[in-house]
């Protein structure tokens, strides 16, 4: 009954997925001089190159648990051989070098964050320098494809103070960007990698060893139309500053003009413009920032407002002209006439004075003709 339960609750899988994980197992239990030739007669025969890089992920997540991206454990046969730490650390260091050789030429074939993986072993065993150069070309050609997780390489040199290898992160940055110059990159790839490496720099901040070069040099290595907002930047300067509480007021001068204040929310506007940690001469840009996006929100809408007006910047109608005949005209209610120079509409306000008429409206006039012409009644001028 047990294993009818066992049974049922395997998902169905169709033939061609159980031969082609069943290849794989027996190609797994090959040592690496054999998968080497079989996979050298694979790329002969034409198969594409993301199945060879899928090959190729399989082998090496079941070999080294290091390059498994589940953290699964693996055949573990470096962990488990009864050899000593020295050659089970050469086995890796062999394994690593001859993975990087046997990589398809082809760009995108085998995903970024394994290459990641990789280069931490690589970097973990010590493998010659020609391999992580590699590695790292290959990195930063599909940078934004990373993940903040693969991206946080440990730093395993010795004269290295920092935990996470800064220094790495700013070399593939600075070769994506080149990339971007040439234009083998679109806008949308710089977008991604710009916010990849403000999150990076968020979580490199706390490290009390990081050096403010080190941070300002990855934070500069983007062009500055890169970030559709700083905010991601702002919030990584204000955890170093928190972390760092001897900068002087200098370094912070010079950490604040990386952040373009134009270019922060509103949220992170209000959250600098009350930051004390921030230097006077940044918060009064931001509130000056915030003064100006506000004016030239009047100024668009009150454009706007004037636009869909039926007279906004246009000439007055032909009925506002005054008439000829009668008392009444429509300069009297309040309207300005357009078409008459100052010295005329002067001189035409003169002369309504003289007659008796001033800026009056109609109700006014009614009211006022209406009391010239009724006689006071006598109690009234007894009461007065």
């Amino acid at each position: 009954m047990k294993n009818q339960c066992c049974e049922e609750s395997v998902p169905a899988r169709s033939p061609s997925q159980l031969s082609s994980e069943c290849w794989f197992d027996d190609a797994c239990i090959l040592d690496m001089d054999y998968f080497v030739k079989t996979l050298s007669g694979i790329k002969q025969k034409g198969v594409r190159a993301d199945l060879v890089g899928s090959i190729i992920t399989h082998y090496a997540s079941k070999w080294l648990p290091d390059l498994s991206s589940s953290g699964e454990n693996g055949l573990t046969q470096f962990e488990e051989s009864p050899e000593s730490v020295t050659t089970s650390w050469m086995k890796k260091r062999f394994f690593v070098e001859t993975l990087v050789g046997v990589l398809p030429p082809e760009k995108d074939s085998i995903p970024c964050n394994f290459l990641l993986r990789l280069l931490r072993t690589a970097n973990m065993v010590g493998v010659e320098a020609t391999y992580r150069t590699e590695l790292e070309k290959r990195i930063s050609w599909q940078l934004d494809q990373a993940s903040l997780k693969e991206l946080m390489i440990p730093s395993f040199s010795h004269t290295c103070g920092t935990l996470l290898d800064v220094e790495l992160v700013i070399r593939l940055v600075k070769r994506f960007v080149s990339l971007d110059h040439e234009g083998a990159k679109t806008g949308a790839a710089l977008v991604k990698v710009a916010k990849l490496v403000d999150c990076y720099l968020a979580e490199a901040a706390v490290d009390a060893n990081l050096s403010l070069s080190e941070l300002v040099a990855l934070a500069g290595a983007l062009p500055s139309h890169a970030r559709a907002t700083d905010d991601g930047l702002y919030r990584a300067i204000d955890t170093y500053l928190k972390a760092h509480p001897s900068v002087s007021k200098q370094e912070k001068k010079g950490l604040c003009r990386l952040i373009d204040s134009r270019k922060l929310t509103p949220e992170a506007s209000l959250h600098a413009a009350q930051n004390e940690r921030l230097p006077v001469r940044a918060v009064i840009q931001v509130l000056f920032s915030e003064q100006t996006k506000l004016n030239r929100y009047m100024d668009w809408s009150g454009s706007f407002s004037g636009l869909r007006s039926p007279n906004g910047g246009f000439d007055p109608p032909t009925r506002m002209a005054e008439k000829k005949k009668g008392f009444f005209k429509w300069r009297k209610l309040g309207m300005a006439v357009f078409n008459k120079s100052v010295g005329e509409v002067e001189n035409m306000e003169e002369a309504e004075r003289e007659v008796g008429f001033g800026r009056q409206t109609p109700m006014e006039i009614k009211t006022s003709s209406l009391v010239k012409g009724r006689t006071p009644h006598k109690w009234r001028k007894s009461m007065s």
